[in-house]
C-alpha cells in the first residue's frame, strides 16, 4: 500500500502561517489576501476541521503511550469527518487546508476512487497468499503508516467497492486511523440505486456512528461563478495564453493539485495535474497517447473542468492525434464538461485538410458551443 505521501504538485501562493492557527484564522488570512471570498458556510466547516484536528492530536498522543498498544475497542477511536455539499462549494479546498495542517505527519490525501483501486490491488495480492479474509491485513497495512486518510470526492458506484468499503472502514477505525472525506452526496444517498444496496446500508450506518457528517450548505458554485463570462478559448497558444490559463487554474484550484490515476479496463490513464474537479494537461499528454473512446469517457466522467493546452494545427501529418482530439471533444461534450483550451488557431481553422476534415467540423462546432455561457451553467448540474 502507498506510504504517507507528499503531493507531487506544488502548492502555490501558500501564506506564512503558524501551526497553532485555527482554520478560521487560516481562511480569514486567505480572504484578506484575495484568495477566497467570505463564505459563512466555509467558516462553519472550518470549525469542524478545528475539532477534527484536536481529535487527531489526541489520537497521536494516545498512540505514543504504552497502553495504546493494547487498545482494541473501536469505542476508543476518534471520530472522522464527512463533509458533503453541492459541486464547486470549496470542499476540496477545505480538505487541502486540513491536510496541510492536520496535526500529524502520518497522513495521506488521495481521491476516493484512486484509493479504492489501490485497495482492490492490495486485496488481490493478499489473496494470493491464501488468506481467508484479506480485508483486515490490508487495513493493517494502511493503519501502520497512516494516521489520517483524506479522501476527496467519495462516491460509490461500483458493486465491488460497495461490498468491501464498509468492512474496510470498520477495520481502519478500530486500528485508530481517522478518515476525513468530502462528497457531493449525503451518506444516505451513496450507492442509491446500486445492485444489492441493502448489503451496503451497514456502511451508511457506520458513517453516521463514527463520523461527524457536516453539510457545506449554500448554493454558490465558485467554479461556475469564476468562469461565467470569462474567456475559455485562447489563441494563439503563446505566453499570454499560458499566463491567462495559469490564472484560471490558480483560481479554480487554489494551486492545490495531485497526480490522479484513472483505471479503465486494466489500463492507467494519468492526469498529472488534478485538483478540485479540474484537470490540466497538454494536447500531447492526452492526444499523443494511444487512448480510445472509453478512455476519454473515463476522463470526462472524472472531471468537471478540463484544461487542454497547446493544441497545434492539425493535418495529415498528425492525423492520429487529430482523431483522438475529436474523440475527446465528443466525450467531453456528452458528459457536459467545461472545456478550457489554448490552441494555434480558432476551432474552425485548426484542421483544414485531410480525410478527417468533415468530422472535425462537428468537433469545431461543439467546441464553440462549449464556450457559451449557457454551456457553463449547464455543466454545473453534472454532479448535483
Amino acid at each position: 500500500m502507498a506510504q504517507p505521501d507528499q503531493r507531487p504538485c506544488a502548492v502555490t501562493g501558500t501564506l506564512s502561517v503558524r501551526m497553532s492557527q485555527t482554520f478560521r484564522e487560516l481562511i480569514s488570512a486567505r480572504i484578506e489576501s484575495g484568495g477566497l471570498k467570505p463564505d459563512p458556510a466555509q467558516m462553519a466547516a472550518a470549525d469542524q476541521l478545528d475539532e477534527l484536528k484536536q481529535r487527531v492530536m489526541r489520537s497521536e498522543q494516545s498512540s505514543r503511550s504504552f497502553r495504546s498498544i493494547f487498545r482494541k475497542s473501536k469505542e476508543s477511536a476518534e471520530e472522522g469527518l464527512y463533509i458533503w455539499g453541492k459541486v464547486g462549494r470549496g470542499k476540496s479546498m477545505l480538505m487541502d487546508l486540513f491536510f496541510e495542517f492536520a496535526g500529524t505527519e502520518r497522513k495521506r490525501r488521495v481521491h476516493f476512487l484512486d484509493f479504492m483501486q489501490e485497495v482492490h490491488t492490495a486485496l488481490h495480492n493478499i489473496r494470493k497468499t491464501e488468506v481467508d479474509d484479506a480485508i483486515p491485513p490490508v487495513a493493517r497495512q494502511l493503519a501502520e503508516n497512516i494516521r489520517v486518510i483524506c479522501l476527496d470526492e467519495m462516491q460509490v458506484e461500483d458493486i465491488a467497492d460497495a461490498m468491501i468499503v464498509g468492512r474496510l472502514f470498520e477495520n481502519l477505525n478500530r486500528l485508530g486511523s481517522i478518515v476525513c472525506t468530502t462528497s457531493n452526496f449525503h451518506p444516505t444517498e451513496l450507492y442509491e440505486d446500486g445492485l444489492n444496496r441493502h448489503l451496503f446500508l451497514p456502511f451508511v450506518d457506520f458513517v453516521g456512528r463514527t463520523m461527524v457528517v457536516h453539510e457545506l450548505a449554500g448554493g454558490i458554485d465558485y467554479r461556475q461563478d469564476r468562469l461565467q463570462g470569462a474567456p475559455t478559448y485562447f489563441t494563439p497558444a503563446d505566453s499570454e495564453a499560458a499566463n491567462a490559463i495559469d490564472s484560471i487554474w490558480q483560481d479554480l484550484t487554489g494551486g492545490h493539485c495531485e497526480n490522479r490515476v484513472l483505471h479503465y479496463k486494466g489500463r492507467q490513464i494519468h492526469l498529472p495535474r488534478y485538483g478540485n474537479g479540474v484537470a490540466r494537461s497538454s494536447f500531447w499528454e492526452l492526444c499523443g497517447q494511444p487512448l480510445g473512446p472509453g478512455d476519454f469517457l473515463a476522463i470526462a466522467n472524472a472531471v468537471r473542468v478540463l484544461i487542454v493546452e497547446d493544441v497545434p494545427l492539425l493535418a495529415r501529418t498528425n492525423y492520429n492525434e487529430a482523431k483522438r482530439f475529436v474523440l475527446m471533444i465528443d466525450a467531453l461534450y456528452e458528459a457536459r464538461v467545461q472545456l478550457i483550451v489554448s490552441a494555434a488557431a480558432e476551432p474552425e481553422n485548426l484542421y483544414s485538410e485531410g480525410s478527417g476534415a468533415f468530422q472535425f467540423e462537428r468537433a469545431a462546432s461543439r467546441i464553440r458551443e462549449m464556450q457559451s455561457s449557457g454551456w457553463q451553467l449547464g455543466s454545473a448540474s453534472k454532479s448535483q
